[in-house]
């Protein structure tokens, strides 16, 4: 499904974690690798921009970080981003430059790119969100299926095993989440697209689209947000 590569789906400009997906296919491949990931790339930050926070954890000196959110490592924080009040971040995450992590919001094992925003009692787990993706309120990541075995990314013409008990949803650049949403196991949405509030949405969702409820999506027209690969 070309449709749902790394190449389609983000803009790696937008991410301090472009490394991450060097030598992969679909993105969801980057999952294991995030954690290692992150102990190598925090160790050659610039301590000019950067400054290091407890164990493994590296954070922006022009983030904003709340005095009441968790920080668990390893941990980038990028420049500009903002971690609010009693936010809840596990571990193994990637915080994109200008980036909001909200009131309430628990991340683990995930990377956000650049101007990403899940402002507001969001759970994003085992995902990776593009450039300037917004999950609504009370939108969340269902990263593990019901009967625990091993997702299978699905289109309506074909099945890819991803060989992961944990995988959440793969977001595209300037995709929008409405709120009270939850994302199954294995979703992915193609960039520019947008999903109704209250939406239960599992497979494979086509680029510049608007996904309304299972069955029925139908193609975005008119202003779309600047593609920066081009």
């Amino acid at each position: 499904m070309e449709e749902i590569t790394v190449q389609e789906l983000y803009s790696l400009q937008e991410t301090i974690a472009a490394g991450l997906f060097e030598g992969i296919t679909y993105p969801w491949e980057a999952l294991p690798k995030i954690h290692d990931f992150i102990l190598k790339l925090g160790a050659g930050l610039s301590e000019e921009v950067y400054e290091k926070r407890g164990e493994d954890i590296w954070i922006a000196k022009s983030a904003k970080i709340a005095p009441t959110a968790c920080l668990n490592g390893p941990l980038i924080v990028d420049e500009g981003a903002e971690i609010r009040h009693c936010a809840y971040i596990r571990g193994n995450a990637i915080v994109g430059k200008g980036a909001v992590v909200g009131n309430s919001t628990e991340l683990k094992n995930a990377v956000l790119f650049n101007m990403v925003q899940v402002p507001h009692y969001n759970y994003v787990g085992d995902s990776i969100l593009g450039y300037k993706s917004h999950m609504g309120a009370g939108s969340i990541t269902s990263n593990v299926k019901s009967d625990k075995t091993l997702v299978v990314v699905k289109s309506e013409n074909e099945e890819i095993p991803t060989g992961l008990k944990k995988m959440g949803a793969m977001l595209g650049d300037c995709v929008e989440i409405g709120c009270n949403s939850v994302l199954n196991p294995g979703t992915v949405i193609g960039k520019n697209s947008n999903v109704y509030p209250t939406s239960c949405v599992r497979g494979v969702i086509p680029s510049c689209s608007i996904y309304k409820k299972q069955g029925e999506i139908t193609k975005r027209t008119g202003f779309f947000p600047v593609d920066m690969r081009e």
